[in-house]
């Protein structure tokens, strides 16, 4: 796998203003891809290798990724997974909408 731009090429953003500028949201997405990004090399990545290749390296993430989404229980959202927290979410929305 190669790199196809360098660093140079790529249009970054613009810097705020001022350091208060910054969007709290993205904020917030950075420690929350951070956090997940730490639990996989913990949880996968160092536990379980070394590696032979990348490619059996990307099937491990897939099946990391797919029991995060969809067994993994977490605590803060009642002890269950992300999936099914997620369906709540929606369904509770839907039958806000219908009452609305």
């Amino acid at each position: 796998m190669g790199v196809t731009q360098s660093a140079d090429e790529v249009k970054w953003p613009d810097p705020p203003a001022q350091p208060g500028d910054l969007d709290p949201m993205c904020v917030y997405d950075n420690a929350l891809a951070e956090t997940i990004n730490g639990l996989y090399k913990t949880e996968l990545v160092h536990r379980h290798g070394p590696w032979r290749n990348m490619q059996d390296l990307e099937l491990a993430t897939l099946g990391w990724v797919d029991w995060f989404n969809n067994r993994h229980l977490l605590g803060p959202i009642g002890n269950i997974p992300p999936a099914e927290a997620e369906e709540n979410f929606y369904a509770q929305r839907d039958v806000l909408d219908m009452v609305a």
